[in-house]
């Protein structure tokens, strides 16, 4: 298949959390022309059920593809990706790089053979998390926490908004005050969300804990994805859309355009 150079790289999530894996995949491919897509009229994706996501992110992805005709989609989201990532390459005819809890490095870097997995409610619910805990933590203890209060709270960041510290001490307690909580030495960060409030979480720390995500191993997978395809020789400003756009998405412009994204489009 013959890619064009202009043919931007899309990105989607339900919010502004797949900028944590959009700002390494920028690092690496530079002048790569990015589309990146909140679906901010379904936001937040970790409340509703499988069903719903199910239906509503290849439906999505079918129009956004048809419209910005990207050489490549990334579900920046691990929500949708443990539910919607095998309805979404089979409804579309270009590569789909799905996001995965980063539970193998979690387990590799663990000494003390307990740590968390911290995504969203409906992410640490799915069997694909038992799966991937079964396979890489079989000697670990693997703790578990959903919490929603921090993926608003992400939110409330990227738009300047002042931040409460119970927030982040909140969700790291859902792990920390369960049995061996207290060896908790690890946690991997299960929502592309939590990657940009990882300074309040490791400030809400009682002791020190390593955070893990999958952003930088998701740009190797992008960059081998499209490893001798042509590029533009200069980056260009990106574009955002989303599924809605009123005042509170214009508050987000600032901080959009600290990661390239420079025009605001409604889908």
């Amino acid at each position: 298949m013959t890619v064009a150079p202009n043919a931007p790289i899309l990105f989607f999530d339900s919010g502004v959390g797949g900028l944590s894996i959009l700002a390494p995949a920028r690092a690496a491919l530079p002048t790569a022309p990015i589309i990146y897509a909140a679906d901010s009229a379904g936001f937040p994706y970790g409340t509703k059920s499988e069903d719903e996501i199910a239906a509503r992110v290849p439906a999505l992805l079918g129009r956004l593809v048809e419209r910005y005709r990207p050489r490549l989609a990334v579900i920046a989201c691990n929500t949708a990706s443990t539910i919607a990532l095998r309805h979404v390459r089979a409804a579309l005819d270009i590569p789909v790089v799905g996001t995965v809890p980063a539970i193998k490095p979690a387990a590799l870097l663990s000494k003390s053979r307990v740590f968390g997995v911290l995504g969203t409610d409906a992410t640490v619910r799915q069997p694909y998390v038992d799966r991937l805990a079964a396979e890489h933590g079989a000697d670990c203890i693997v703790l578990r926490y959903g919490s929603g209060a921090l993926v608003a709270l992400a939110e409330a960041k990227l738009r300047g908004q002042p931040l409460d510290p119970a927030v982040a001490r909140g969700a790291l307690a859902g792990l920390l005050d369960q049995p061996g909580g207290d060896r908790m030495d690890v946690v991997a960060l299960a929502c592309t969300h939590f990657p940009l409030v990882e300074p309040e979480l490791a400030a809400a720390a009682p002791h020190p804990i390593i955070f893990v995500h999958g952003g930088e191993g998701i740009a190797r997978r992008i960059a081998f994805l499209t490893q001798g395809q042509p590029w533009p020789a200069h980056a260009t400003a990106g574009t955002a859309v989303f599924t809605r756009v009123d005042d509170d998405i214009l508050t987000l412009a600032p901080a959009l355009a600290r990661y390239g994204l420079d025009r605001i489009e409604q889908l």
